[in-house]
């Protein structure tokens, strides 16, 4: 009797002993799963809000403290890294900034000499093909550095709940009278009630004069411009239409690609730098938008352009 009873107890000890153990790894490992979570929600919460904070690991396992410390390692080096680029910004901006005044100041001063010559000798048309070259290159150096400045976010947008209906009309009649000597038939679908959208006022004129101005110079095979503004419960579009030449399915896949010009569809005379559309698309992704291109050649090539709609 004795025995099965110091066997009874000594088998009680080891499962009391087991217990211990089992409890003991059950809660090291809960409490290595809580400082995972706890470094995870750090970590996400210093990305959300692109802080410079570390994580603090309070714990005293080894493993856990080398991953904390493995963790701010690679966090100081994202700042340095962070600070790098910032410095590189902001020389290239000034690069850009000294190339722009270096480049366009001679041409400015060549413009005013061939002027001058052409007052003084009057007409004259290798003269005048040269100025108007002049011009051309002073135009894409211009839009070329508007361009830079938009990709490198130095360009100010200030976005504004704006009328697009007011703006719509606005833009159309700056063009009325090259319309009118074109024989342009003009289709207008623009509400008479206020619509509101976000935008820059002067990046939405650039977008406009941009479209209509493609309109007149490529459109002009059928003579026609339409302009409609339709929305839905989260978007503002604005249709540009013309029923010239189109663009086909090739060239419209790289129609918003910096200097991409199409120049088996288009005069060569009349033939633009190539930049528009991007500075246009540019600046519409820059206000929350977009500009979106359907095109069947021959029939009709619309540019939209969508804006984020206000409500209130």
């Amino acid at each position: 009797m004795r025995d099965e009873t110091i066997l009874f107890f000594m088998a009680a000890a080891i499962v009391c002993l087991l217990l211990a153990v089992f409890y003991q790894r059950f809660a090291f490992h809960r409490g290595i799963q809580e400082k995972l979570r706890q470094i995870c929600e750090k970590l996400e919460e210093i990305s959300e809000t692109d802080s410079d904070e570390k994580v603090m690991v309070f714990t005293d396992i080894p493993v856990l403290m080398e991953l904390g410390a493995q963790i701010n390692r690679l966090l100081t080096e994202r700042q340095k890294i962070r600070a790098d680029f910032k410095r590189e910004e902001i020389a290239s901006k000034k690069m850009l900034s000294n190339i722009s005044h270096d480049i366009k100041t001679p041409l400015t001063v060549i413009l005013g000499y061939l002027e001058i010559m052409r007052l003084d000798r009057g007409e004259d048309e290798m003269l005048e093909k040269t100025e108007a070259k002049a011009k051309q290159v002073l135009d894409l150096i211009n839009q070329f550095f508007s361009l830079a400045k938009l990709e490198a976010g130095d360009t100010d947008i200030r976005l504004e709940k704006i009328n697009i209906s007011e703006v719509c009309r606005e833009n159309v009649l700056e063009f009325y009278d090259i319309l009118l000597q074109k024989e342009f038939e003009v289709e207008l679908s623009i509400p008479e009630s206020a619509v509101f959208v976000q935008g820059d006022p002067d990046a939405l004129q650039r977008i406009f004069c941009n479209l209509l101005s493609n309109v007149i110079r490529y459109g002009s095979d059928g003579n026609y411009l339409g302009v409609f503004v339709r929305q839905d419960s989260r978007n503002v579009y604005i249709d540009v239409t013309d029923r010239g030449k189109g663009i086909g399915p090739e060239a419209a896949a790289h129609v918003f690609d910096r200097l991409y010009t199409m120049e088996d569809s288009r005069n060569r005379e009349i033939q633009g730098n190539g930049l528009g559309l991007t500075i246009a698309k540019n600046l519409a992704g820059q206000m929350g938008g977009d500009i979106l291109l359907n095109s069947t050649p021959n029939v009709k090539t619309t540019f939209s352009v969508k804006l984020k709609k206000i409500n209130y």
